[in-house]
């Protein structure tokens, strides 16, 4: 009896342990990236929803059906990258009581801020957790401790990646690169590198318009005549002339960096999707010879 006494206790101390960990809080990162960190910052008790979290799909594309306005219902909390990048989402939000943090006003951007690929920044994400973590903890004060320590480790995980872009910076600083549109523009720009592509050509990709042909002719010559060490590409979003740019770079052997608007499959979580892109664009300038 003694025996059984201790296992149906040791059982019930279980079951209240399962129950203290049930999510307190409901979050919803509008990509995945966002949704990510929450995960991360809000540990078990914190239920996270994505909404875009489909690498392989144009995320300006993106159609809101029956099952993405439930995804809301409840929330707490909603993180948003703004700049207009999610403004599919505003009429689903203001019909919550949720709380919303933009990234964009958390880094204290003007609507005007041409690229709203703000992830690639090495401060969105820190102040993104920071302001979710005292969230969190003004609204389940019980497991501020728990809260706080996520957020510590999770600013420490991103060593690792500012180490490499740093590294890419003392090794390659000025090495010109072409790309799509500007995904991952704050990421070269802080790793040092020059942009060739004119800007009116990245920002028509971005928008779905159709660059001038001096911007097309421009782009095009920085790739036949091998003027830059490498071509991101985002292979999210493509049609007929990024296709036949990628065709371009690959016959004159100019390196390509595939980058992704949203976190991969192929990544543990945020800081781990950085860190490889990083590294794969020290690995294409290495293996460009850039200096």
């Amino acid at each position: 009896m003694m025996i059984r006494r201790l296992g149906l206790g040791a059982a019930f101390a279980l079951a209240g342990h399962l129950a203290m960990a049930q999510p307190l809080l409901h979050a919803v990162g509008l990509e995945n990236q966002y949704a990510n960190v929450l995960e991360q910052i809000g540990g078990p008790y914190v239920k996270v929803t994505a909404i875009q979290s489909n690498p392989n799909t144009d995320p300006h594309e993106f159609e809101v059906t029956p099952s993405v306005a439930a995804a809301f219902h409840g929330a707490d909390l909603v993180v948003e990258n703004g700049l207009g990048y999610d403004s599919w989402a505003d009429k689903m939000v203001a019909g919550t009581n949720a709380k919303v943090l933009s990234a964009q006003k958390l880094l204290g951007l003007p609507d005007s801020t041409p690229n709203p690929h703000l992830w690639y920044r090495t401060d969105t994400m820190p102040a993104v957790a920071a302001a979710a973590a005292a969230f969190f903890e003004a609204k389940d004060p019980a497991h501020k401790a728990a809260y706080e320590a996520n957020l510590q480790a999770f600013d420490a995980s991103l060593t690792p990646w500012k180490q490499e872009i740093a590294k890419v910076k003392a090794s390659f600083a000025g090495a010109p690169v072409a790309v799509t549109e500007p995904v991952a523009d704050y990421l070269l720009h802080e790793a040092g590198l020059k942009i060739m592509t004119p800007f009116s050509f990245e920002l028509s990709v971005m928008n779905d318009t159709d660059p001038s042909p001096q911007d097309v002719a421009k782009e095009e010559a920085l790739l036949k005549d091998r003027k830059v060490k490498l071509f991101a590409y985002n292979v999210q979003v493509t049609d007929p002339q990024t296709q036949a740019l990628l065709a371009l770079a690959k016959k004159h052997d100019v390196r390509v960096v595939p980058v992704y608007e949203l976190m991969p499959a192929s990544a543990k979580n945020y800081q781990d999707w950085m860190l490889q892109a990083t590294v794969a664009l020290d690995q294409a300038l290495t293996a460009a010879g850039a200096k």
